[in-house]
């Protein structure tokens, strides 16, 4: 991102912000009228251009500065408010009430940002007037013949790194998601692999068996030998993938965008694929989802309200705190584009 774009960001927002693509909205939700968004405090508005794509221009009129969300489309051009300038989807500026001249003229241009439908999300790469020559992460089996796909959107309380290795750890499920996930007794050890991806980290739990509360009942009712990988890619997927028994697969994919400093939009995109029928499938399990992620959105909001309680983060570790510093690392490399060699494999014990 450019220094002057960097000057107008929410001065509070987290320095350790990758560049990359990251989903600001739902397709569904994106109509013929603008809609503000913030990615990581720098404010940005989407529309419809005639053809129907999604864009995303900085919301800041070139003129005087007014917000071009507080204006309308015509004709696929975004007019703002206050004077009535036009300007595409590429921002370059096209009409001016009143000027007998051409209106184009680079000084008039605002800037714009890639932007892609894909997957049911609005995409938005976060440096301006790029080309980044790569698209969006392609979420694994969403829509896919067998599986039912469900999408949430969620505010979380507290920066990306936290809210992604809430997303990814385990540790907590016995206890904030005590009787729906697994259980704070009996535990079993298992073995993790810790692994370096191209652009992220990956977790490998062998041994475990099905998760003793509701959720692992519900998938796996039968039982059989469980295979779990949790992910982190950079700049913000959190993935956790559950294959349980006789052909049961569930992959969440949680793309994470910073609001703010301490505000994280978590786009959830869950892909399900069980013996029971998918109408049935939904009326149980989505309720269920949506209560695990209100106990996690509490737990991170007290988490939060505690750093900033005392000012900064105070956080003791261990082996079994498996992906949280290293997402911390990947963030922080690729914030300042310092990367150092990938670490080799490790492999740790847990109870769980």
């Amino acid at each position: 991102m450019t220094k002057q774009l960097r000057q107008t960001t929410d001065p509070n927002t987290s320095g350790d912000f990758a560049p990359g693509w990251y989903v600001v909205g739902s397709s569904r939700a994106l109509e013929s009228q603008p809609k503000p968004v913030l990615l990581n405090g720098l404010p940005l508005v989407t529309f419809r251009d005639s053809l129907g794509q999604s864009v995303a221009l900085l919301d800041r009129c070139a003129h005087r500065n007014a917000p071009l969300s507080a204006g309308r489309v015509v004709e696929g051009n975004i007019q703002c408010h206050y004077h009535g300038w036009q300007f595409d989807g590429g921002g370059e500026c096209k009409a001016v009430p009143g000027l007998c001249g051409t209106a184009e003229h680079p000084a008039r241009r605002v800037p714009a940002f890639a932007c892609r439908d894909a997957q049911g999300w609005v995409w938005v790469y976060s440096e301006p007037d790029v080309d980044p020559g790569f698209e969006p992460y392609a979420i694994p089996c969403a829509d896919e013949p067998g599986y039912l796909t469900i999408r949430e959107h969620l505010t979380m309380p507290g920066p990306l790194d936290a809210v992604a290795e809430n997303a990814l750890d385990v540790p907590h499920t016995a206890f904030v998601h005590a009787g729906l996930f697994r259980k704070n007794k009996d535990r079993q050890p298992i073995e993790v692999v810790i692994r370096a991806l191209d652009g992220g980290v990956e977790a490998e739990f062998i041994g475990e068996e099905r998760p003793k509360g509701l959720v692992g009942h519900i998938l796996a009712p039968r039982g059989g030998e469980v295979f779990h990988w949790d992910r982190f890619l950079l700049p913000g997927i959190a993935q956790v993938e559950y294959r349980l028994g006789e052909g049961s697969h569930i992959i969440t994919t949680a793309a994470l965008t910073p609001r703010t400093r301490n505000v994280t939009d978590l786009f959830a995109t869950v892909a399900v694929k069980v013996a029971v029928p998918n109408p049935v499938l939904r009326t149980l399990f989505k309720p269920i989802a949506m209560h695990i992620l209100k106990q996690d959105m509490e737990i991170l909001r007290r988490q939060t309200e505690q750093v900033e309680r005392f000012g900064a983060e105070e956080f003791a570790s261990t082996e079994i705190d498996v992906l949280g510093l290293r997402i911390k690392k990947l963030l922080r490399e690729a914030a300042t584009g310092k990367q150092s060699p990938a670490p080799d494999e490790r492999r740790i014990k847990m109870l769980v």
